[in-house]
């Protein structure tokens, strides 16, 4: 995923460019209004993370300006100002999610996944990875033209990791999207829908497209 960052604390800027980019995502970070606002009419990014005090305008006046330019990325705010009227104006400025600070890095990776997939679903129908294909209004799965039979939650999985591609997706990221609920404790669950998909879409091919990224997740990409 492309995430636009437009926050001028250093730290913060810093710790989310880094933290992005360990996630799989690509990160371009803006320090004011003026930079953000060229950069999201520029350049195609999946996702925008806004904070709202910016130095040079207000937050709420780029993403109000982004809009209006028939922009439709995603957008997460980030404030510190979390009154209900507060969220609700920002809201109605055309944010697609709100996060106050301080907030917590997993909390974010997951709205950004969320609002991501929100996005994708109004437009992307029929998804590719390589030699994979997924077709959503048949329900289809295919690889090297070979249909593979999924189940239903294997095949809410694999459309995720699909709309997802190159993205390391971390087991409570694929828990809360197959069961959209919070994630906790220890379980073997997703390990075995793992093992399940990747033994119909990889195990008779070559070469393998679902992957295990030790210690953080899981991939698919095209190798």
């Amino acid at each position: 995923m492309d995430v636009l960052v437009v926050e001028d604390d250093e730290v913060l800027g810093k710790a989310l460019r880094r933290g992005l980019e360990e996630a799989g995502h690509r990160c371009t970070w803006a320090k004011n209004g003026e930079k953000a606002l060229g950069l999201a009419t520029a350049q195609k990014c999946d996702a925008l993370v806004l904070d709202l005090m910016l130095p040079d305008c207000q937050g709420l006046d780029v993403l109000r300006e982004i809009r209006a330019h028939g922009i439709r990325t995603p957008v997460i705010i980030l404030t510190a100002l979390g009154s209900v009227e507060e969220r609700v104006t920002g809201l109605n400025a055309g944010a697609d999610d709100y996060l106050i600070k301080p907030f917590s890095f997993p909390e974010l990776l997951a709205r950004l996944s969320a609002v991501s997939r929100r996005s994708l679903n109004l437009t992307s129908q029929h998804l590719n990875v390589g030699p994979l294909s997924l077709d959503l209004s048949t329900r289809r799965v295919a690889r090297d033209g070979h249909e593979i039979d999924l189940t239903p939650t294997e095949f809410s999985l694999l459309e995720f990791f699909m709309r997802n591609s190159g993205q390391v997706l971390t087991r409570k990221m694929l828990s809360e999207h197959l069961w959209d609920s919070d994630w906790e404790g220890v379980t073997n669950v997703i390990e075995v829908h793992i093992t399940r998909l990747r033994g119909k879409i990889d195990r008779d091919f070559n070469p393998p497209l679902l992957q295990t990224v030790r210690g953080r997740g899981y991939v698919l990409r095209a190798v």
